[in-house]
């Protein structure tokens, strides 16, 4: 674990929301939005993108703001504390 600082409020070091990030490929019908297929990891066809974003992202306990958790890790790296 690294410590964190909200790039947003500027203030916060201590109280975080993690949310881990665990992305499903489906195929859905159009009309409906039910689900027709779902793809396993490396199963994807020709025309399905894999999902290439971070595992998982932070929210700040005190203001809210959702980011990467290398936003909240470089900010606090950039401001060390004392």
């Amino acid at each position: 674990m690294t410590a964190y600082l909200c790039p947003g409020c500027k203030t916060n070091r201590s109280r975080f929301n993690i949310i881990e990030q665990r992305p499903r490929s489906i195929k859905m019908d159009p009309r409906t939005g039910e689900v027709t297929s779902e793809y396993q990891e490396g199963e994807l066809d020709a025309f399905h993108t894999a999902y290439k974003g971070p595992d998982k992202k932070v929210q700040c306990g005190a203001c809210g703001l959702i980011e990467d958790e290398k936003s909240f890790a470089a900010y606090a790296e950039h401001n060390k504390l004392s």
